[in-house]
């Protein structure tokens, strides 16, 4: 098991946003978390990984309790992308480079450049090493911040709204990118999402958050009218096309 959320509670001074979360997550499994506006997802993040304290509750990451864990030592097992990732005036190559940081001690090694070749080569970046990342699309440089979460080597990969801003195009290339590394690396992953056609077509299980709780969770089957119309208010139609469970509001 590479997560384990126990009975996670969190609350500003003003107002509960988790209560009594649990799930766990497999080696090689991708978990999308769902739910509208103000349900928690983006909290759940930052509860997993230390950038918000809970009050309640225990985070095990590859059997370890994650707010025992250094701050290194927690980057070298996740990798969190945040939903707002601003540009800086730098070469896609040192971007990615900075995802090395957990494990520079003075100065970058050659394993540690090898590694940002592998990576680029990897989210076939390789041709972009040099160019300036404000000057790429934003589909070009969500692929970066993503490789630069893949350099730290994390056994969990944890993403917040990666489509969010992004033309039809660049959220199939993303959400097929997080698919591909998932495969290919052998890692975990956890993403909060708004689509629900895109969630279907990332993940295999899922959570439905529903004013901080976990309202349904499971595979595929729990993508259903009922559940749906209950968190979203929102009356859909479920139909499978060329084998893909479609959603469709009414």
């Amino acid at each position: 098991m590479i997560l384990n959320v126990e009975g996670l509670t969190f609350h500003y001074p003003s107002n509960q946003v988790l209560h009594d979360v649990s799930f766990s997550l497999e080696k090689g499994e991708c978990l999308a978390v769902l739910g509208t506006n103000g349900a928690g997802k983006s909290t759940l993040l930052k509860c997993l990984t230390k950038i918000l304290k809970p009050q309640e509750g225990t985070v095990v990451v590859s059997d370890q309790e994650v707010k025992k864990m250094t701050a290194n030592h927690l980057a070298q097992k996740v990798g969190y992308v945040s939903q707002y990732n601003p540009m800086t005036r730098t070469t896609v190559f040192d971007a990615v480079l900075l995802g090395r940081k957990p494990y520079i001690r003075w100065e970058a090694t050659e394993a540690d450049y090898e590694m940002v070749d592998q990576t680029l080569e990897m989210m076939g970046l390789k041709d972009y090493a040099m160019r300036y990342t404000d000057e790429l699309s934003g589909g070009e440089y969500q692929k970066v911040v993503i490789a630069r979460a893949l350099a730290q080597k994390p056994e969990l990969l944890m993403f917040d709204e990666p489509t969010s801003s992004l033309d039809l195009k660049n959220q199939l290339e993303v959400i097929d990118t997080i698919k591909k590394v998932v495969k290919d690396s052998g890692i975990s992953a956890v993403v909060t999402i708004h689509d629900l056609n895109l969630a279907l077509r990332l993940a295999s299980k899922f959570i439905f958050l529903k004013e901080g709780n976990i309202f349904a969770a499971g595979g595929k089957e729990i993508f259903n009218e009922e559940n749906i119309n209950a968190v979203y208010s929102v009356p859909v139609q479920i139909q499978s096309i060329k084998d893909h469970l479609v959603v469709i509001p009414h």
